[in-house]
């Protein structure tokens, strides 16, 4: 039977379990949180990006997770600068035009700040601009698509966090814990 571990990633965690680039200053890396053996990132969470990561010792099930061809749902929070009106939700759920092709249609909703931690560093402020909240479900995996994607419909990303992968949830879980499913 396959192994699968939920993780939380903290923002600032490199989805690998070492850091190859950097050896005057090791960034933290999925080991600092989790010492089971055999298990690997079913895709990956950018370093500025928090949140569920599925880890596993299946390789068909790490590539159903990974390959956008199976079209597993990845649901995001993110918190924008502004307070994106109809016109740029309707855009998100369409498909926005990206440099690389235009996105899959979207689920995407206003939402109220959810209930989660404190991120250490905290998001900058601007007193000028207020922030809210979308979210976001894609079955795709362009390269920081989701920020790309806010940023495009004139509301750039402050904090982004994966809350569920396909029957997956972060449901429980604080910043660097992990359980097995």
């Amino acid at each position: 039977m396959a192994r699968v571990i939920l993780l939380n990633k903290p923002f600032g965690v490199l989805s690998q379990f070492t850091d190859r680039g950097n050896a005057d200053s090791p960034r933290a890396t999925l080991s600092d949180f989790i010492d089971v053996p055999g298990v690997y990132p079913a895709g990956r969470l950018d370093r500025d990006s928090e949140g569920l990561m599925v880890l596993t010792d299946d390789g068909r099930l790490q590539a159903q997770v990974a390959d956008p061809k199976y079209k597993q749902p990845k649901t995001y929070w993110a918190q924008v600068e502004g307070v994106p009106d109809e016109a740029a939700i309707a855009a998100l759920r369409k498909g926005v035009e990206l440099k690389d092709g235009m996105t899959k249609p979207a689920e995407a909703s206003v939402i109220e700040p959810p209930a989660i931690w404190e991120r250490d560093p905290p998001i900058r402020v601007r007193k000028s601009v207020p922030d809210s909240w979308i979210e976001l479900t894609i079955r795709e995996g362009k390269n920081r698509q989701v920020r790309r994607m806010t940023a495009a419909v004139g509301y750039p990303t402050l904090r982004l966090i994966r809350v569920r992968i396909g029957i997956w949830s972060l449901d429980g879980l604080a910043p660097g814990e992990w359980r097995a499913v």
